[in-house]
Parts: C-alpha cells; structure tokens; sequence
C-alpha cells in the first residue's frame, strides 16, 4: 500500500474542515490538489472517506478511524524529525508545553525563565487550555508536556505529582450552614452557590458527588470561569463555593472564609506534569520535567494560595 504522507495532511485539513475550498485555502495548495490526494487515499483503503452532507462533506466511518491514525502518524513523523534534528545540531532543542490557567499564570513564568538561564537557544510554544483537552492533544503529539490535573490510570501516560491539591466547599464564616446540627450534602442544597462554570474539572466533581447520591446538583446563582475571583465572590454573602484548600488558607482569604466540613464534598486530586511514555522528548524538555519536580511544588503551593 503506498500513502503518502503529504496525502494523509491534506485529508486532515480537509476532514478538519469538512470542506475542500476551505481546506485548500488554509494549508495553501489547490483544490484539485487535495481531491487528487482523497482519491489516491480512497484507491488504498478501498473504501470512501467521505460522504456528502449538504454543501460540506463529513467522515465516513473508515474516515473516522483513519483520521485517528493520521494524527498519531503525522505526531511520530514530527517527532522523528525534531529529534534527529536536535541531535544534529547539539543544541537543547524546541519544548511544546500545554498549560492549566493556574500553571501558566503562576508557574511557567519561572521555570521557563530558569530553563532559558541554562539553554538560552531552546525555543518554547505554550498552549493554555483545561487539563482534559489539553490531554488529548497530549496524546496525538500536538503538545509534549502537559502542566497540570494529572490523569489517572492511563498506560498511555507516564506522570509526576507536583502537589496535592484538595478542593472543599466554603462559605463566610457566619453563614447560617454552621448553624445546623449536621452538615449533610442535602443540607447543602437550601443554599445557592458560586461556582466555576461547567467545563472546569472541579464544578464536573462536584456535580457527580451530588448526582450519584441521588440529589440535584447545586444552584449556581454566579458561574465564574476564574477560580482566583470565588473567594472574592462570597466573602460577602451568604453563598457557597467550591475551591481549593490552598486559596481558603491563603493569607488574603483566611480570616473571610470557612470551610464546610464535608467528607462527601471534599475532592483530593494532583496537580503535576505528564508526557507520553512512548513520546519523544527534547533534552530541553527533559529538562524542564526535571525543574518541575524540583521546584514545582514551591512554584504551585506560592500560586495556589
């Protein structure tokens, strides 16, 4: 079976895209260019990969699976040639670093500072974005390192806990909650809450916690997508939230929240850094896994609070 490789990156914009005109104007070739690249690919496989849905075009389900495949391949392609180019020139190389807001306001910074100190020719690409889609470009290649929610059990994966973090429902400190004779997370409900909007990690915990006992989820009268912003938020006010122990310790926070004493909504997770454990990593970032175990946890714990 002969596949060109240049084939397999245009039916990848191009199934991207859902639309050839489109496609070709993105990556700079013709559109005849690109549908001579799908038929050769059609004439491989023996199958179509496309089908038509209205004035676009959509994957068919052998296109799926090939799409799934390109990106893997155009990853080990990529890092095939970075890494014999770094061995050719000597040099610390290039680190594509995909970053958590937290890490990347707070981390980062230094670390990347301390990194240039030592190779001052390395160059660095940061993307910031949630942990779990960060994680998916972690795993076609997109990215080298994520910073960040570490996953859990995947054989894909190989990662470094930095520091714990332990996130838990607070409030301000004469809220009528600390008034009752227990705390349920039923009790919990009277109240509205403060909350990070749905496509934060810890808002998606906290929701299971409470679906999977059979209750509603919290009222959210605010939904903020700053974590840093909660504290401020309900300092004042008679409403819930749910943030980390870090932020409610923190010397701003300490003396205007309480925390809710709760085993059921109390969340233990990890913050670290994950690569591949097939992935080919640069000596530059090598390196910077190596800064990150040594002196990430300074780093996040300063950040956190």
């Amino acid at each position: 079976m002969d596949v060109q490789l240049r084939d397999l990156r245009y039916f990848e914009a191009v199934a991207e895209l859902g639309h050839i005109g489109q496609a070709a104007e993105k990556i700079g070739r013709t559109q005849p260019a690109l549908t001579k690249a799908i038929q050769r690919l059609e004439e491989a496989f023996g199958a179509a990969l496309f089908e038509r849905r209205g004035r676009g075009i959509r994957l068919t389900p052998v296109g799926e699976v090939l799409l799934a495949r390109a990106r893997v391949l155009r990853g080990a392609t990529e890092e095939a040639l970075r890494e014999v180019g770094d061995f050719a020139k000597g040099n610390a190389g290039h680190v594509r670093i995909g970053s958590g807001p937290i890490a990347a306001d707070h981390v980062l910074p230094e670390i990347c500072s301390l990194l240039l100190a030592e190779a001052s020719e390395t160059t660095i690409d940061i993307t910031v974005a949630p942990s779990i889609a960060l994680r998916e470009q972690l795993r076609e290649g997109a990215i080298d390192l994520l910073i960040g929610l570490m996953p859990q059990h995947d054989d894909d994966f190989v990662a470094h806990s930095i520091v714990e973090d332990v996130v838990v429902v607070a409030t301000s400190p004469d809220h009528p909650v600390f008034q009752l004779p227990k705390i349920t997370m039923e009790s919990l409900l009277q109240w509205r809450w403060v909350l990070p909007v749905n496509s934060i990690v810890s808002r998606q915990w906290l929701d299971a916690a409470f679906r999977s006992r059979g209750l509603p989820t919290p009222t959210a009268q605010i939904d903020a997508n700053s974590i840093p912003l909660l504290p401020r938020l309900i300092a004042r006010t008679h409403m819930l939230s749910f943030l980390s122990r870090h932020t409610l310790n923190a010397s701003g926070a300490a003396n205007a929240l309480r925390e809710v004493p709760l085993k059921e909504t109390t969340l233990r997770r990890h913050l670290g850094v994950t690569y591949r454990k097939e992935g080919y990593l640069s000596p530059a970032a090598q390196r910077l896994v190596a800064l990150l175990r040594t002196r990430g946890k300074r780093l996040y714990t300063s950040a956190l609070a």
